[in-house]
């Protein structure tokens, strides 16, 4: 098919901390330069010492070619950031959060749509991301073929169900939040691009991104601990999709592990 009638969208998994805004801030252009995507969405709500984002990291995120920030769970823990969840279209929280919060689980951005959902096996026991994704959906649809779900969860059933609910639905279903990026990555039966973890932008030699002494500590004692950051070399890791433009279906997707050596 002709490159005018496909899009490359780039989905990068969750930054961590500063060794992976680091990571994006220096890898994004190469990975732009080798991919040529038309579109980027990066999941930023680890991105302030691991807990959440901060406005003026936004405001970063965007500056780097970042063209929409999904989230989920820790996106309430940095105050300065909650007014922009209202104010800034191209910032989301999961929809399935209770009517009435800040922010919206939707964006439409250069004709494409990103719909950010959260889970709840293991989270929170919010709205069913099922229902609220399916509207959302038909919403996103009306003005969009391109949809992307972002679906921040724990539970590899649940994500893996969640794509089949939206199979021929949506372009892609990428699962964030566990940090560990997944080896299936596939075009389900109706055209729909999944992989159940996109993996983190973040330090390599870590446990889910924080040291590993104080994680060994935590399970060796069973007492509370607070993560620290782990520095080091980062990768950013994530998918290309490549979609039809004209039906909105999925072509390709494609597993990203960037080294970045910084």
């Amino acid at each position: 098919m002709p490159a005018d009638e496909t899009k490359k969208i780039l989905l990068l998994g969750d930054v961590y901390g500063a060794p992976g805004c680091r990571a994006l801030f220096f890898g994004l252009p190469k990975l732009k330069k080798m991919y040529e995507p038309d579109f980027v969405v990066v999941n930023g709500e680890n991105a302030s010492n691991g807990f959440g984002l901060d406005s003026d990291m936004m405001f970063k995120f965007f500056s780097s070619g970042v063209d929409v920030i999904t989230s989920g769970n820790h996106i309430w823990q940095q105050e300065d950031l909650i007014p922009f969840l209202d104010s800034e279209a191209r910032l989301l929280r999961p929809g399935n959060y209770p009517s009435g919060n800040p922010g919206k689980g939707l964006a439409i951005v250069n004709g494409m749509a990103v719909i950010n959902l959260q889970g709840r096996y293991g989270m929170m026991p919010l709205d069913c991301p099922f229902r609220t994704g399916k509207v959302l959906c038909e919403k996103a649809r009306r003005e969009t073929p391109i949809v992307i779900i972002d679906f921040h969860a724990e539970n590899t059933t649940e994500k893996e169900s969640l794509g089949f609910f939206l199979d021929g639905k949506v372009s892609a279903v990428v699962g964030t939040h566990t940090h560990v990026q997944t080896a299936d990555e596939k075009i389900l039966p109706k055209g729909t691009a999944y992989i159940t973890d996109l993996g983190m932008c973040g330090p390599v030699e870590s446990v889910i991104g924080s040291e590993s002494a104080s994680s060994i500590k935590k399970q060796l004692t069973q007492m509370p601990y607070k993560p620290v950051v782990s520095e080091g070399e980062s990768a950013l890791c994530g998918v290309l999709v490549t979609v039809d433009s004209v039906t909105g279906m999925a072509e390709s997707i494609e597993r990203i592990q960037y080294r970045c050596g910084v």
